[in-house]
């Protein structure tokens, strides 16, 4: 069923004087459920002792990806689920060890990405399966993309989408990309809060790039949506695995 979904912006400033968001989502539209089995829901367990949510999605049996900025005390990654208040079928798995990028930077979310290795592997099934990752040869850019999350659906209210949402985003060469390991799109459409570490899927069905932050340019002009790169990290993630 479509709808009209408009997300909750967060603001983070940064040193460089650029704004960063967790962006703003609209025109989107339930997925299918299970069509993406590889989704993972991330609950994050934070030292003040709440929890929060991240995106992230199925490598193999024992990795999920998500962002490095995704930072908690601890993680459980939610496997096979649509809605996030039906729990029959989902595998809730512990992280048991995280591999944030050794150059990741907080400061400009430079190489903002991380893998996290579950305690026990995964059970795949109809609803739980993995995902193919672009490789450092597709370097092409992707024009067809589709983002997939739990994130925020109503403007002004925090609380996230109980069910999985999607939405196209078309990528662009926009000079105002800040550096080679971004993809970058412009308009309204985009991930919210809780969907940071989602995957960008492509035309060919692999993931290209995964939801990072938005961001307004110093120049001013329409803000920008920022997908971490997974081509320019195939080598860390191949040799981390």
């Amino acid at each position: 069923m479509s709808i009209h979904c408009q997300l909750l912006i967060l603001i983070l400033p940064l040193t460089l004087g650029i704004q960063v968001h967790t962006g703003e989502l609209i025109e989107c539209q339930e997925a299918v459920p299970h069509s993406r089995p590889y989704m993972v829901h991330m609950e994050r367990s934070m030292q003040d002792g709440e929890t929060r949510h991240c995106g992230g999605f199925l490598l193999n049996e024992d990795f999920v990806m998500t962002a490095a900025h995704c930072q908690a005390s601890s993680y459980t990654a939610l496997l096979g689920v649509h809605n996030v208040s039906n729990s029959n079928g989902v595998q809730r798995i512990s992280v048991e060890q995280t591999f944030p990028h050794e150059d990741y930077n907080e400061t400009d979310l430079n190489n903002d990405i991380m893998l996290l290795k579950l305690s026990t592997k995964a059970k795949f099934s109809a609803n739980v399966g993995h995902i193919a990752l672009a490789d450092q040869g597709d370097g092409s850019l992707p024009k067809s993309c589709i983002l997939s999350g739990w994130g925020t659906t109503v403007k002004n209210i925090s609380y996230m989408s109980a069910v999985l949402m999607e939405v196209n985003v078309t990528l662009n060469d926009s000079k105002q990309c800040p550096n080679t390991n971004l993809y970058c799109s412009e308009g309204e459409t985009g991930p919210g809060k809780g969907d940071s570490g989602i995957p960008l899927v492509c035309e060919n069905g692999k993931a290209y790039g995964l939801v990072s932050h938005n961001f307004r340019p110093p120049s001013g002009g329409p803000e920008i949506k920022g997908c971490t790169k997974i081509p320019e990290h195939r080598s860390w993630i191949d040799s981390t695995i």
